[in-house]
Protein backbone atom coordinates (compact mmCIF):
# COMPACT_ATOMS: atom_id res chain seq x y z
CA UNK A 1 0.00 0.00 0.00
CA UNK A 2 1.44 3.38 -1.01
CA UNK A 3 1.39 6.35 1.39
CA UNK A 4 -1.26 8.01 -0.80
CA UNK A 5 -3.45 4.90 -0.72
CA UNK A 6 -3.06 4.58 3.04
CA UNK A 7 -3.97 8.20 3.69
CA UNK A 8 -6.87 8.08 1.21
CA UNK A 9 -8.55 5.42 3.35
CA UNK A 10 -9.33 8.21 5.82
CA UNK A 11 -11.33 9.93 3.07
CA UNK A 12 -13.77 7.02 2.87
CA UNK A 13 -16.95 7.37 4.99
CA UNK A 14 -15.90 4.60 7.39
CA UNK A 15 -12.26 5.65 7.47
CA UNK A 16 -13.09 9.28 8.24
CA UNK A 17 -15.49 8.29 11.01
CA UNK A 18 -12.90 5.98 12.58
CA UNK A 19 -10.11 8.54 12.29
CA UNK A 20 -12.19 11.39 13.71
CA UNK A 21 -13.47 9.20 16.56
CA UNK A 22 -9.93 8.20 17.48
CA UNK A 23 -8.59 11.74 17.18
CA UNK A 24 -11.35 13.15 19.36
CA UNK A 25 -10.45 10.73 22.17
CA UNK A 26 -6.71 11.31 21.77
CA UNK A 27 -7.14 15.08 21.87
CA UNK A 28 -9.18 14.87 25.07
CA UNK A 29 -6.55 12.69 26.72
CA UNK A 30 -3.64 14.85 25.54
CA UNK A 31 -5.18 17.99 27.03
CA UNK A 32 -2.74 20.25 25.24
CA UNK A 33 -2.17 23.68 26.74
CA UNK A 34 -1.51 26.83 24.70
CA UNK A 35 2.02 26.93 23.31
CA UNK A 36 2.93 23.37 24.26
CA UNK A 37 5.04 21.11 22.07
CA UNK A 38 3.81 17.74 20.84
CA UNK A 39 5.71 14.84 19.30
CA UNK A 40 3.84 12.18 17.29
CA UNK A 41 5.95 9.00 17.31
CA UNK A 42 5.43 6.76 14.28
CA UNK A 43 3.42 9.44 12.51
CA UNK A 44 3.31 7.70 9.11
CA UNK A 45 1.61 9.92 6.54
CA UNK A 46 0.82 12.51 9.20
CA UNK A 47 -2.98 12.16 9.25
CA UNK A 48 -3.16 12.58 13.03
CA UNK A 49 -0.13 14.86 13.19
CA UNK A 50 -1.63 17.51 10.97
CA UNK A 51 -4.89 17.38 12.90
CA UNK A 52 -3.09 18.05 16.16
CA UNK A 53 -1.28 20.94 14.47
CA UNK A 54 -4.49 22.40 13.05
CA UNK A 55 -6.61 21.90 16.16
CA UNK A 56 -4.36 23.09 18.94
CA UNK A 57 -1.97 25.48 17.24
CA UNK A 58 1.11 24.47 19.21
CA UNK A 59 4.45 23.30 17.84
CA UNK A 60 3.85 19.78 16.52
CA UNK A 61 6.46 17.36 15.16
CA UNK A 62 5.92 13.98 13.53
CA UNK A 63 8.63 11.31 13.60
CA UNK A 64 8.79 8.15 11.49
CA UNK A 65 11.43 5.86 9.96
CA UNK A 66 9.69 5.59 6.56
CA UNK A 67 10.99 8.21 4.14
CA UNK A 68 8.16 7.79 1.64
CA UNK A 69 5.48 8.33 4.24
CA UNK A 70 7.30 11.37 5.58
CA UNK A 71 7.57 12.81 2.07
CA UNK A 72 3.80 12.49 1.75
CA UNK A 73 3.29 14.06 5.18
CA UNK A 74 5.49 17.05 4.35
CA UNK A 75 3.73 17.57 1.02
CA UNK A 76 0.34 17.76 2.72
CA UNK A 77 1.15 19.76 5.84
CA UNK A 78 2.62 23.24 6.19
CA UNK A 79 2.17 23.53 9.95
CA UNK A 80 3.85 20.50 11.52
CA UNK A 81 7.52 19.52 11.28
CA UNK A 82 8.63 16.01 10.27
CA UNK A 83 11.75 14.05 11.19
CA UNK A 84 13.07 10.70 9.96
CA UNK A 85 14.36 8.74 12.93
CA UNK A 86 13.93 5.71 15.18
CA UNK A 87 11.14 5.28 17.76
CA UNK A 88 13.44 3.02 19.77
CA UNK A 89 16.06 5.76 20.16
CA UNK A 90 14.29 9.11 20.00
CA UNK A 91 16.76 11.87 19.11
CA UNK A 92 15.75 14.18 21.98
CA UNK A 93 17.12 14.79 25.44
CA UNK A 94 15.12 13.86 28.53
CA UNK A 95 12.06 15.93 29.45
CA UNK A 96 12.19 18.03 26.28
CA UNK A 97 8.69 17.61 24.76
CA UNK A 98 5.54 18.64 26.62
CA UNK A 99 3.28 15.90 25.24
CA UNK A 100 4.37 12.74 23.39
CA UNK A 101 1.75 10.72 21.51
CA UNK A 102 1.74 7.66 19.30
CA UNK A 103 -1.25 6.37 17.33
CA UNK A 104 -1.16 2.61 16.64
CA UNK A 105 2.56 2.71 15.75
CA UNK A 106 3.47 0.66 18.83
CA UNK A 107 1.28 -2.13 17.42
CA UNK A 108 3.86 -2.59 14.65
CA UNK A 109 7.05 -2.30 16.71
CA UNK A 110 8.38 -5.60 18.06
CA UNK A 111 9.92 -3.99 21.14
CA UNK A 112 6.92 -1.76 21.82
CA UNK A 113 7.76 -1.51 25.51
CA UNK A 114 11.13 0.07 24.64
CA UNK A 115 9.37 2.52 22.35
CA UNK A 116 7.02 3.42 25.20
CA UNK A 117 10.00 3.91 27.52
CA UNK A 118 11.54 6.29 25.01
CA UNK A 119 8.31 8.28 24.78
CA UNK A 120 8.22 8.59 28.56
CA UNK A 121 11.89 9.57 28.70
CA UNK A 122 11.53 12.58 26.41
CA UNK A 123 8.10 13.66 27.71
CA UNK A 124 7.92 16.59 30.11
CA UNK A 125 4.23 16.51 31.07
CA UNK A 126 2.03 13.95 29.28
CA UNK A 127 2.21 10.65 27.34
CA UNK A 128 -0.66 9.32 25.20
CA UNK A 129 -0.69 6.06 23.22
CA UNK A 130 -3.34 4.72 20.87
CA UNK A 131 -3.44 0.94 20.46
CA UNK A 132 -5.59 -1.83 19.01
CA UNK A 133 -7.74 -3.57 21.63
CA UNK A 134 -7.58 -7.36 21.67
CA UNK A 135 -10.88 -7.61 23.55
CA UNK A 136 -13.10 -6.04 20.89
CA UNK A 137 -15.30 -6.72 17.91
CA UNK A 138 -12.67 -5.05 15.73
CA UNK A 139 -10.19 -7.76 16.69
CA UNK A 140 -12.73 -10.46 15.82
CA UNK A 141 -13.24 -8.88 12.40
CA UNK A 142 -9.72 -7.75 11.50
CA UNK A 143 -7.18 -9.15 13.95
CA UNK A 144 -7.55 -12.92 14.11
CA UNK A 145 -5.15 -15.27 12.31
CA UNK A 146 -2.49 -12.62 11.84
CA UNK A 147 -4.83 -9.84 10.74
CA UNK A 148 -6.14 -8.67 7.38
CA UNK A 149 -5.50 -5.57 5.26
CA UNK A 150 -3.84 -2.74 7.16
CA UNK A 151 -4.12 -4.77 10.37
CA UNK A 152 -1.91 -7.61 9.11
CA UNK A 153 0.95 -8.25 11.49
CA UNK A 154 -0.35 -5.85 14.15
CA UNK A 155 -0.05 -6.57 17.85
CA UNK A 156 -3.33 -6.20 19.74
CA UNK A 157 -3.08 -5.07 23.35
CA UNK A 158 -5.40 -5.33 26.33
CA UNK A 159 -6.33 -2.72 28.91
CA UNK A 160 -4.58 -4.77 31.59
CA UNK A 161 -1.41 -5.05 29.50
CA UNK A 162 -0.97 -1.33 28.90
CA UNK A 163 -1.83 -0.51 32.52
CA UNK A 164 0.85 -2.94 33.67
CA UNK A 165 3.43 -1.47 31.28
CA UNK A 166 2.69 2.09 32.41
CA UNK A 167 2.92 1.06 36.07
CA UNK A 168 6.61 0.21 35.61
CA UNK A 169 7.45 3.69 34.28
CA UNK A 170 7.72 7.14 35.92
CA UNK A 171 4.09 7.97 35.20
CA UNK A 172 1.17 8.93 37.44
CA UNK A 173 -2.59 9.33 37.10
CA UNK A 174 -3.01 6.91 34.22
CA UNK A 175 -6.27 6.98 32.28
CA UNK A 176 -7.29 4.19 29.87
CA UNK A 177 -10.33 4.52 27.61
CA UNK A 178 -11.66 2.84 24.47
CA UNK A 179 -13.71 3.77 21.41
CA UNK A 180 -15.13 2.13 18.26
CA UNK A 181 -17.40 -0.37 19.98
CA UNK A 182 -19.11 -1.27 16.67
CA UNK A 183 -16.39 -0.59 14.07
CA UNK A 184 -18.43 -0.91 10.86
CA UNK A 185 -19.28 2.78 10.66
CA UNK A 186 -23.02 2.16 10.27
CA UNK A 187 -25.73 4.41 11.68
CA UNK A 188 -26.09 2.00 14.58
CA UNK A 189 -22.33 2.11 15.21
CA UNK A 190 -22.33 5.91 15.27
CA UNK A 191 -25.32 6.00 17.60
CA UNK A 192 -23.68 3.50 19.96
CA UNK A 193 -20.48 5.54 19.96
CA UNK A 194 -22.41 8.55 21.22
CA UNK A 195 -24.10 6.55 23.97
CA UNK A 196 -21.51 4.07 25.26
CA UNK A 197 -19.05 5.55 27.79
CA UNK A 198 -15.38 5.41 26.88
CA UNK A 199 -14.42 3.88 30.21
CA UNK A 200 -15.79 0.51 29.11
CA UNK A 201 -12.94 -1.78 27.93
CA UNK A 202 -14.43 -3.24 24.74
CA UNK A 203 -13.85 -0.62 22.04
CA UNK A 204 -11.56 -1.52 19.15
CA UNK A 205 -9.37 1.54 19.76
CA UNK A 206 -7.59 1.63 23.11
CA UNK A 207 -6.16 4.96 24.27
CA UNK A 208 -3.98 5.23 27.37
CA UNK A 209 -2.58 8.41 28.89
CA UNK A 210 -0.66 9.41 31.98
CA UNK A 211 1.19 12.35 33.47
CA UNK A 212 4.95 12.34 33.78
CA UNK A 213 6.26 12.30 37.32
CA UNK A 214 7.70 15.65 38.31
CA UNK A 215 11.43 15.63 37.76
CA UNK A 216 13.90 18.34 38.72
CA UNK A 217 16.16 17.39 35.81
CA UNK A 218 14.07 19.39 33.34
CA UNK A 219 16.47 21.82 31.70
CA UNK A 220 14.04 24.71 31.65
CA UNK A 221 10.42 25.38 32.62
CA UNK A 222 9.80 27.22 29.37
CA UNK A 223 7.97 25.60 26.48
CA UNK A 224 9.64 24.96 23.15
CA UNK A 225 7.80 27.01 20.55
CA UNK A 226 9.52 26.39 17.22
CA UNK A 227 11.56 23.82 15.36
CA UNK A 228 14.79 25.71 15.99
CA UNK A 229 14.23 25.31 19.74
CA UNK A 230 13.20 21.70 19.24
CA UNK A 231 16.39 20.92 17.31
CA UNK A 232 18.39 22.25 20.24
CA UNK A 233 17.07 19.34 22.32
CA UNK A 234 18.14 16.69 19.81
CA UNK A 235 21.02 14.37 20.58
CA UNK A 236 23.98 14.42 18.19
CA UNK A 237 24.14 11.34 16.01
CA UNK A 238 26.30 8.78 17.71
CA UNK A 239 25.98 10.57 21.05
CA UNK A 240 24.82 8.93 24.24
CA UNK A 241 21.51 9.52 25.97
Amino acid sequence: MTPAEYDAWYDSPRGRWIGETEFRLLRILAGLRPGETLLDVGCGTGWFTRRFAAADGGDVTGLDNDASRLAFARAHDRKAHYLEDDALALPFVDLSIDCVVSVAALCFIDDWEMALQEMVRVARRRVVVGLLNRHSLLWREKGRDGGVGGYRGARWHSVEEIRAAMATLPLVKSDVRTALFLPDGSRLARACERCIPNNLPWGGFLAAAANKQQDSRAASPRNLTNLKDLDATRLPRGGSK
